[in-house]
């Protein structure tokens, strides 16, 4: 069950993964280094989604400004920023279950360790079921990155065409009093930008973040690939004891055998 300020800590603090991380360097177990580098992508989805919250902060205060101004903006807008919201909780919880798998199956390879020895970490993935909520975690975070272009798209064309309008409508003035109409229209306006702002930095955020993903992922398939290759020591030796009994079996009848050659001759 997950507890709250067991997930609220840095992953690297824990006490059972610093117990396990600890264990396999003493042992010196080669996996070590690519469970490592997972656990780091994870610390490092902790800072950059905090960052990402932080721009929801700020994504706030510039809707609210939106729409005390009256901006055209705020129409197209109105439900991103919820929608958002949303979608970074939906990370978070991912991101928490992710952490708790990892304290788990830190916890068990600790006490797998204590009943059978080293041998018990041969193929240390198998304590860890990251792969599947690594693989949601890019998908919701997939999402959460076309929204921020989607919303950034509209800002923009949104401006561009209040823009326009204005310029349209400033025209008509000009022509009636007899002066040169404007060439072009203004470029996006402040509000607009500051907008706009929040949505970058947030976009910069979630992608560093599902870079941390794919980076956690190929740890875990170097991980998983090097398990495959090298049988542990457990099975090496189940698969020698097996050949002995197999020897000693053959060898009374082996003997018979020789046994009756002679006494024929």
């Amino acid at each position: 069950m997950e507890n709250t300020a067991t997930i609220a800590a840095p992953l690297l603090e824990n006490e059972y993964v610093k117990e396990l991380l600890a264990i396999m360097e003493a042992n010196r177990v080669p996996a070590v280094k690519d469970l490592l580098a997972v656990f780091n992508q994870v610390n490092a989805m902790e800072r950059q989604l905090d960052t990402a919250v932080t721009e929801l902060a700020a994504l706030r205060r510039e809707l609210s400004a939106a729409q005390k101004q009256g901006h055209p903006v705020k129409a197209v807008l109105q439900n991103t920023g919820a929608a958002m919201e949303k979608s970074v909780a939906v990370v978070r919880d991912r991101l928490n279950a992710t952490k708790q798998a990892v304290i788990d199956g830190c916890k068990n390879a600790v006490d797998a360790f204590r009943e059978k020895g080293i041998s018990a970490l041969d193929n240390i993935t198998r304590f860890f079921k990251l792969r599947p909520m690594l693989e949601t975690m890019r998908t919701e975070l997939d999402k959460s990155i076309w929204a921020d272009k989607s919303a950034m798209d509209k800002i923009e064309t949104v401006s561009a065409e209040y823009h326009e309008a204005g310029r349209h409508i400033k025209n008509m003035g000009q022509t009636l009093m007899g002066n040169e109409a404007a060439a072009e229209a203004k470029p996006m306006g402040k509000l607009a930008k500051s907008l706009e702002a929040p949505f970058r930095a947030e976009l910069s955020c979630l992608s560093s973040m599902k870079k941390s993903v794919e980076k956690a992922l190929l740890r875990l398939t170097a991980l998983e690939q090097s398990a495959q290759r090298k049988p542990s020591v457990q099975q090496n030796i189940h698969a020698l004891s097996e050949k002995l009994a197999r020897e000693q079996k053959s060898a009374p009848a082996a003997e018979k055998s020789r046994s009756v050659s002679h006494e024929a001759r």
